[in-house]
């Protein structure tokens, strides 16, 4: 009899012997001698032996016929570790040496569409090939920075592997973000070219963003031309207003290639993408990660890791600011075909994001925890309204899931589903922890480190712990950790993001418990980054609108995560002598953050403070009141006299034990 009440998934024989993992064990027991009784002995080897790990996956994967290399690790201190000098690879090459004419590469859905569009692997090169051809006429050249303005389609995917092919740098921002949040990022990036769609969908509306980008464009000095993807509205020229300098090209104008598709022949280190993530002060931090980390991650972490396989229809619901829509065009890696889906999960109901997968024969989905609770709490029965019988794995991410949400995946969504909760970040494009096709799946927990990553919790000394919470660190390098930052010549600010509070180790800004048996609980973030539906940003960035209104002189915002996996933002605003927080002003605050960050920032509620806390230094208290409204006593935030205001302190335990929800 079963007492693991616990339990909810255990590999079966398909798993145990015929997963991408397993037949990775095969090989490195055929090749190379090496056995391993079972997955914590295989991930003992893969984080303490990082040559012979991660030659194993280049040699796995095939990488040792695309191209030779000097040596697997020349150099292994953090930051500043360099991976496979004297090697040469594309990303955007290898994703299409998966071509193949047994199923697409592309499935494609817009928000109130009824039937999904399919793009062949040969249609998508011969995308790409025109896309290539045309940014070379512009002049873009290997390290140039192409940017893109666009909701989740197919134009966005065929516009990063034309980028990729010509050796240029992409990065992207979803056009639900405010002008001057995009601003923010893109100025620093400096692209040359600008790839924008007309507007997008969401719950049911339409939205024109062509004003939004011809602001972009007069506020982007480096820009030389606008590629305007003609998704919702005629292609006319004269409604997409470009300034002086700023050549204007239509998608769906493009001309056909006349050569073949070329790949830049770049070294392994060359910049492929910049990611954006926020940390607590100054200007969005641009991660710049490489065409060959990029490459070996991805094809562990969704080959040997999510168990990706050729024959999945492989679907995230994310927008193109979130790294998982990167994560999940890696899916070309693997020959999978990616499911794109551009619009609200919660359109026409709360279950939109299944009807999607059933609609799309979607065989692994992935989704942040909010939604998966939300679904939950609306008391509907997916498995009995959908057909969802394709559905073998769902990747879950973005925070951590309630127990009760865990439950109800296996009871009322798709019973007997392998359900992969999995932690990462923006800062490596991948995962830290996850699951793994031989590790049973319990309520709560995950399973364990991925492969590759030599992760643990450590206490604030530097000294391991085990089974008990601590700071995420990762104590070797991975080939996708960040080659710089953008606008960081000197390596400062990357230091100070992950390397300040232990020399040489990356601390990742989770608290995390890790057990005997390896497995993982993350309990949220050890800092005061924002983390709304997976996409960060920095409180700075919040503290920069509503302070610019003249009712505010201060204020305060938090990402408080809670036990019963919810996410409560407040903002707390100090104002003027003369000025009341009435609803007016709380309208007021909402629209600027709407208008200039994003929807997805607006606060849960607004709330008059008489001051805000902040270390003798002048930094604002944000980590000890978010551990306040988790429950912490203040005497264990802050020591008496560091503070000013202190008596704010006991105000915001006060607010926390009347009004913060899931406590």
């Amino acid at each position: 009899m079963n007492t693991d009440t616990d339990l909810l998934w255990s590999p079966g024989r398909r798993e145990l012997e015929d997963s991408n993992v397993a037949c990775f064990m095969k090989w490195l027991d055929e090749a190379r001698g090496l056995h391993f009784a079972d997955y914590a002995a295989l991930w003992q080897w893969s984080s303490t032996d990082l040559p012979g790990f991660w030659s194993a996956v280049w040699e796995y994967y095939g990488l040792d016929a695309v191209t030779g290399y000097d040596e697997v690790l020349a150099e292994a201190s953090m930051p500043g570790a360099s991976w496979f000098p004297g090697a040469r690879l594309n990303f955007a090459e290898r994703c299409l040496a998966q071509a193949t004419d047994a199923r697409p590469a592309l499935v494609s859905l817009a928000e109130g569409d009824a039937t999904p569009v399919e793009t062949s692997w040969e249609e998508l090169r011969r995308q790409v090939a025109d896309v290539a051809a045309a940014l070379r006429r512009m002049g873009v050249e290997p390290g140039d920075c192409v940017a893109g303005y666009l909701p989740n389609l197919p134009q966005a995917v065929v516009a990063l592997l034309a980028t990729a092919a010509v050796g240029a740098v992409w990065t992207a921002c979803s056009p639900d973000f405010g002008t001057p949040s995009v601003l923010a990022r893109l100025r620093q990036a400096r692209p040359v070219v600008l790839v924008a769609a007309d507007g997008y969908r969401h719950g049911g509306k339409e939205y024109d963003r062509r004003p939004a980008v011809a602001e972009l464009a007069e506020g982007l000095p480096t820009l030389g031309h606008v590629l305007a993807v003609d998704h919702l509205f005629p292609a006319s020229a004269e409604a997409w207003p470009a300034p002086p300098g700023v050549d204007h090209h239509v998608w769906s104008a493009l001309p056909a290639a006349e050569e073949p598709l070329e790949f830049a022949d770049v070294p392994f280190d060359h910049p492929l993408w910049i990611l954006w993530s926020s940390g607590t002060t100054g200007l969005p931090k641009g991660i710049v990660q490489g065409h060959g980390g990029i490459v070996v991650e991805l094809l562990k972490a969704l080959g040997l890791g999510a168990d990706l396989r050729p024959d999945d229809r492989y679907l995230f619901i994310t927008s193109t600011s979130w790294m998982v829509w990167n994560f999940m065009v890696g899916g070309l890696l693997h020959g999978s075909t990616i499911v794109l889906y551009d619009g609200s999960p919660t359109f026409p109901d709360v279950n939109g994001a299944w009807r999607i997968a059933e609609r799309t024969g979607a065989t692994m989905v992935g989704l942040g925890a909010a939604y998966l609770a939300a679904v939950e709490k609306s008391g509907t029965h997916p498995a009995a309204a959908f057909d969802l019988s394709r559905l073998r794995s769902i990747l879950q991410t973005g925070s951590a899931l309630p127990p009760s949400t865990w439950r109800w995946v296996h009871d009322r969504l798709a019973p007997g589903v392998w359900l992969q909760s999995i932690c990462g970040g923006t800062d490596v494009c991948s995962v830290l922890a996850g699951g793994s096709a031989l590790l049973p799946v319990r309520v709560g927990r995950i399973p364990g480190p991925a492969l590759g990553v030599a992760l643990a919790a450590w206490d604030a000394s530097g000294q391991p712990l085990t089974g008990a919470q601590g700071e995420m660190v990762v104590t070797a390098p991975l080939p996708s950790m960040p080659l710089h930052f953008v606008g960081d010549p000197d390596g400062t600010r990357y230091r100070a993001g992950y390397f300040d509070t232990y020399s040489g180790v990356w601390r990742h800004g989770d608290w995390v418990t890790i057990d005997a048996d390896l497995s993982v609980v993350v309990a949220g973030r050890s800092d005061s980054t924002l983390n709304r539906m997976g996409v960060r940003m920095g409180s700075a960035d919040i503290y920069a609108v509503v302070e610019q209104l003249p009712e505010v002189t201060d204020s305060l915002v938090l990402g408080v995560e809670q036990p019963d996996g919810g996410y409560f933002m407040p903002l707390f605003v100090v104002t003027t002598e003369d000025a009341t927080l009435d609803e007016g002003l709380r309208q007021r605050i909402v629209t600027a953050i709407r208008h200039h960050l994003s929807p997805r920032h607006v606060p849960d509620v607004i709330v008059p403070i008489s001051a805000v806390p902040r270390t003798l230094t002048g930094k604002k208290l944000e980590v000890p009141v978010k551990r306040i409204l988790q429950g912490a006593r203040v005497a264990d935030v802050s020591s008496e006299g560091a503070v000013t205001h202190p008596q704010m302190l006991s105000w915001f335990a006060d607010f926390a034990g009347r009004t913060t929800p899931g406590r």
